[in-house]
């Protein structure tokens, strides 16, 4: 998420260009020379300490005009951005080797660097891109600063834009979030849904990047990285594994923000900063799953939805919140595979739907509120025949209902009886009978800048 101006929001729109193909070549050209006199930026912006621009465009301006051969514009934008780099990495206390340029992108300045002119994309130079679609929703608003992107043979044009921020609504609840390896858990103290996580098929791809690099590796050296085909196919296994990730995390968020936006709640996550630390107690197959999946990936995107949606988002404190009775807070104990009771009330129930339960209580007593307690008698377990439910629980944790049940009543978070996961990002119930926004497809979806 990136916010610029009080009361502006920053994102970026995707435009997919093509150049004409008498002009391609040059282009790519243009591009190489602009990553090769960006890395030679960076290096002499380091090594003399030239960090304000003044410095810079001593040091700089006239040799990668007549070395690189840039124009005026893509000589200072070139600069700037070394500058850019070279802060950053400067920033970083763990630094290691000079930043590299290896892909082939150009950061350009509206009006200067480039300009959008109908079905067509001018830059500084007389080259010109042809443009194939974006998303129109944000044309009325300015373009600034964007990055075209070459990649898989394909040209992209990252514009960034201004929108205004939206003015976030009062809550009437909250809608809580409880991130878990296989499944994310959202609901309240009425309604529960469980969102299966793609990390097995993300996984998947992992370890065929892996068989790969093992079959090719020697104790003396790593093969793999000699022979091209290979190293090929080992990059396309990992980012296919990512993008699989990435596609979900956005969708996922825009589908929980969707809902809450329209059923005017809050939404509840917990602060899983440094949860990292704690994974390294875990045994290999589920850190290595946990890590996978990243936490901070689906946080990121619902913060940046909730921004863009208006939608208030709560940040509450994780401990406990799977271990505390949310009913008088007495540590619970185990009743079975993934359920918990709790030896002073009597209160039983899947150790997420106590996790959704803590979660709300925490976020409502932030906001000045109160969660009314589950109203089940402490020794009846809340069977569903009672809540009125057809059929009981099934297995060991009673987490699946076989049969037709009343929709009403076995989404109620104190019936403990939860449907089977079958649901999909995107086809998410919607909390009080509302129904969620489509998602929108992977190449329209907006994100900030960076």
């Amino acid at each position: 998420m990136s916010a610029s101006d009080e009361g502006e929001l920053t994102l970026t729109v995707r435009m997919r260009v093509s150049p004409e193909p008498e002009g391609q070549q040059a282009i790519l050209n243009l591009m190489r020379r602009y990553r090769d006199a960006l890395n030679y930026s960076v290096r002499v912006i380091i090594e003399n300490g030239a960090l304000s621009l003044t410095k810079a465009h001593k040091l700089l301006y006239k040799e990668l005009r007549e070395r690189y051969g840039l124009t005026s514009r893509a000589a200072q934008d070139c600069y700037r951005e070394a500058i850019a780099i070279a802060k950053s990495w400067l920033r970083n206390p763990k630094r290691g080797k000079v930043p590299t340029a290896k892909g082939l992108s150009m950061w350009l300045v509206h009006g200067q660097g480039y300009r959008v002119k109908g079905d067509h994309v001018e830059l500084a130079g007389g080259y010109r891109l042809r443009v194939i679609g974006w998303d129109r929703r944000y044309d009325d608003f300015p373009n600034r600063e964007a990055r075209l992107v070459f990649r898989d043979g394909k040209f992209t044009l990252y514009v960034t834009k201004r929108v205004p921020r939206p003015a976030k609504y009062a809550p009437k609840g909250v809608l809580a979030v409880d991130v878990n390896e296989r499944q994310i858990v959202v609901g309240n103290s009425r309604v529960e849904q469980r969102i299966e996580t793609p990390v097995e098929r993300a996984l998947r791809y992992e370890r065929l990047a892996e068989r790969l690099q093992e079959k090719y590796s020697s104790a003396r050296y790593s093969a793999w990285l000699r022979r091209s085909g290979i190293r090929r196919r080992v990059r396309y296994f990992r980012r296919k594994a990512k993008n699989i990730l990435e596609d979900w995390a956005r969708k996922t968020a825009h589908t929980i923000i969707s809902l809450a936006r329209q059923g005017q709640l809050a939404v509840a996550r917990e602060d899983l900063t440094g949860l990292v630390e704690s994974l390294r107690r875990l045994p290999k197959s589920h850190r290595t799953a946990l890590i996978a999946l990243g936490y901070r990936r689906l946080a990121f995107w619902m913060d940046w939805q909730a921004e863009k949606g208006g939608v208030p988002i709560l940040v509450v404190d994780p401990a406990g919140t799977s271990s505390t009775c949310p009913r008088c807070g007495t540590e619970l104990v185990e009743a079975g595979h993934r359920r918990l009771r709790c030896p002073r009330c009597g209160l039983e129930a899947d150790r997420d739907t106590i996790a959704i339960l803590n979660i709300e209580r925490r976020a409502l007593s932030q906001m000045g509120g109160a969660l009314t307690p589950p109203d089940c008698p402490p020794n009846d377990r809340c069977k569903p025949e009672q809540m009125g439910g057809t059929s009981p629980p099934l297995g060991r944790g009673g987490g699946q209902v076989e049969g037709p049940v009343n929709v009403d009543v076995a989404l109620v978070a104190r019936s403990y009886v939860h449907r089977p996961l079958k649901e999909r990002p995107g086809e998410l119930p919607l909390v009080n009978g509302l129904q969620p926004e489509p998602a929108l497809p992977y190449d329209t979806i907006c994100g900030p800048v960076g």
